[in-house]
């Protein structure tokens, strides 16, 4: 007979619960992302640091933080918004003290996916790292016996679900069902966190304790939504042509993801034609699925994300498999989205169903059913780079720093080869601009991978659609320069014949020959904002705080380079004059400079917003 669950309405209780329990030695699982259960795990780092007899090992991933500003700049921007834009979420305790270098030895954390790029400069969180995929992160977890599972839980009376984290936890409460895992599960009960019912709920038996606070919750963690630039909007516009109706759709986070949602809106409305009419690029005329949804799609993915919500809003997303449109293992996104999650009628809610990660990103398990459910299945994922080989860089640097992790991406590249008819789909800027200027994302070789060359399907980069599956090597890289941009083509097909792997006679298609920045603009900026908004799904950011970011992206840009941070001086100085100018530098605080550090910041601004507008 287990033991009835232990309630608490404070955390110091249920520490003491803990250790009373399982004595000194935790090794304790965490939800990645929003499921962790903050203000406990919190107060089970303190007491660990004020205990070093407390032996806590925590294995995770995606440790949420609000941003810390970098440079004058940046804070003058965020301070001002930062519980508006992210939310008055608490900072977790382990990541402060591993930033600080002061982690006490008798605390271990170890991660398998990281929150993007906030680690690359922090040794222990570097050297900690596990490299996994999201399908084996469980194998790893359980090599590890752990012997406590904290997660942070949604409740409807007495009803519990796992909300936001079915990914891992479900799998796990499923193997301590059958014997082959033995640990106390702790949930806390978050008022905010939307209902999801059906596989992600959970019996109140499962938790040995169950803390539900009798004070207001902080808030949950709020995604900041970046604007969709035009470069994102002629990717998803390109890759809008690749999704069949009637098929399946995985996307991911960030404002690829939402510019793509947004062009499948576009085509379903029957509102995409007149974007496509003086596109210079070519159109790849296999790929040319442009109609309305009339079947609708079925979506499957690891991580329910605000464009996917927003599509099945729209009844885009509506093909249904056992009575679900979606399945997914996770989600984190905007206040704004749990929000519409928790106001969709339950009827519509039951019709996304929350899973483990065994379930959306692998076919094992009832493979039949899952064949037949993800036809045509289309999984469109970023990457950071492309090799002219086809090798995908989406994770880490060339040194073995970690960015990110692999999480779930090779999961859905191999399920694309395992699939018929489903392809595997690659988005990526053609460029981007670093300290030492403007790089190509697509590069003849890389010192590290993520998705290696033998897996290479479908690129592609607001200049087109590379389809790399079954291709040779040469026709390979062929496909790949012809959606590179044209101030890097040279360079690469110099490089690709000097290797050898291209022939001497090879000559780049005339039609290739104007992928620039200068070409995008003309062919979408007409379209900006009517058909083509920056925010697709709305923003946290105010009216000037929209003008301020693009302006404040070129100053960072230039602020490496002194003759570019010059020249938007100049502008400021003899410009004309960029229209809600004055309300800009006033949100900056910096409309009554006092200082020559901040007369100098304020005239480089001012160049920046001119710069935008004329």
């Amino acid at each position: 007979m287990p033991e009835p669950t232990a309630h608490f309405t404070d955390e110091e209780p249920v520490i003491d619960w803990i250790l009373a329990t399982l004595g000194h030695d935790l090794r304790v699982a965490l939800p990645l992302g929003l499921g962790k259960p903050v203000t406990l795990i919190n107060a089970l780092v303190r007491r660990a640091c004020n205990d070093p007899s407390i032996r806590l090992q925590i294995f995770t991933a995606l440790t949420l933080e609000r941003p810390t500003p970098a440079s004058d700049t940046e804070r003058r921007f965020l301070e001002p918004a930062l519980d508006r834009l992210f939310g008055a979420y608490p900072q977790i305790e382990y990541a402060a003290l591993l930033r600080a270098g002061k982690l006490p030895q008798n605390i271990e954390v170890t991660e398998f996916f990281l929150q993007a790029p906030n680690w690359v400069k922090v040794p222990q969180a570097q050297q900690n790292y596990v490299s996994a995929n999201y399908t084996h992160a469980p194998d790893v977890l359980l090599g590890q016996d752990p012997n406590l599972v904290l997660q942070l839980l949604a409740s409807d009376g007495a009803r519990l679900s796992l909300s936001c984290n079915t990914d891992i936890t479900s799998d796990l409460l499923r193997l301590r069902q059958q014997g082959k895992a033995s640990f106390a599960f702790v949930g806390q009960v978050h008022a905010g966190l939307p209902f999801m019912a059906g596989p992600a709920e959970l019996a109140a038996a499962e938790c040995g304790a169950l803390l539900t606070p009798d004070t207001p919750p902080h808030d949950l963690f709020s995604v900041v939504k970046q604007p969709v630039g035009l470069q994102d909007h002629a990717i998803a516009l390109h890759a809008s042509r690749l999704v069949r109706d009637g098929g399946t759709l995985q996307i991911g986070i960030g404002q690829i993801g939402d510019a793509i949602a947004h062009a499948l809106t576009l085509r379903h409305d029957a509102e995409i034609a007149p974007l496509w009419e003086n596109c210079p690029f070519p159109r790849a005329p296999r790929f040319d699925e442009t109609g309305p949804f009339r079947t609708g799609l079925y979506g499957v993915t690891e991580m329910l994300v605000d464009g996917l919500l927003a599509l099945f809003e729209r009844g885009i997303i509506r093909r249904e498999v056992d009575g679900v449109a979606i399945h997914a293992g996770f989600f984190l996104d905007s206040r704004q989205f749990y929000a519409r999650l928790h106001a969709l009628p339950p009827q519509d809610r039951a019709r996304i169903a929350m899973m483990p990660v065994s379930f959306t990103n692998s076919l094992l398990g009832d493979e039949p059913a899952k064949r037949a459910a993800r036809q045509h299945a289309r999984f469109i994922n970023s990457a950071m780079m492309v090799t002219l080989l086809g090798a995908v860089v989406s994770d880490g640097t060339e040194n073995g720093q970690v960015v990110s992790g692999v999480g779930g991406q090779f999961n859905f590249v191999t399920q694309a080869f395992a699939l018929e008819q489903a392809r595997a789909v690659i988005t990526l800027p053609a460029t981007r601009k670093g300290r030492l200027g403007l790089k190509s994302n697509i590069r003849f070789s890389y010192g590290h991978v993520t998705i290696p060359r033998h897996l290479r399907d479908i690129v592609v980069t607001e200049y087109g659609i590379a389809d790399l599956r079954g291709k040779s090597d040469a026709d390979t890289i062929a496909a790949l320069l012809e959606i590179a941009d044209s101030r890097f083509q040279p360079e690469l097909e110099a490089k690709a014949k000097a290797a050898e792997k291209l022939p001497k006679s090879y000559r780049l298609p005339a039609s290739a020959r104007n992928n620039t920045p200068k070409a995008l603009n003309a062919w979408l900026r007409p379209h900006q904002p009517a058909r083509l908004p920056r925010f697709p799904f709305g923003t946290d950011f105010t009216e000037i705080e929209q003008i301020l970011l693009p302006a404040l992206a070129d100053l960072r840009d230039a602020s490496t380079r002194w003759p570019d941070l010059l020249g938007l001086m100049v502008r400021g100085l003899r410009g004309q004059p960029a229209p809600r100018e004055e309300n800009a530098l006033a949100r900056m605080a910096l409309h009554r400079p006092d200082t020559l550090k901040t007369r100098l910041t304020a005239l480089a601004l001012r160049g920046a917003l001119r710069q935008q507008t004329h």
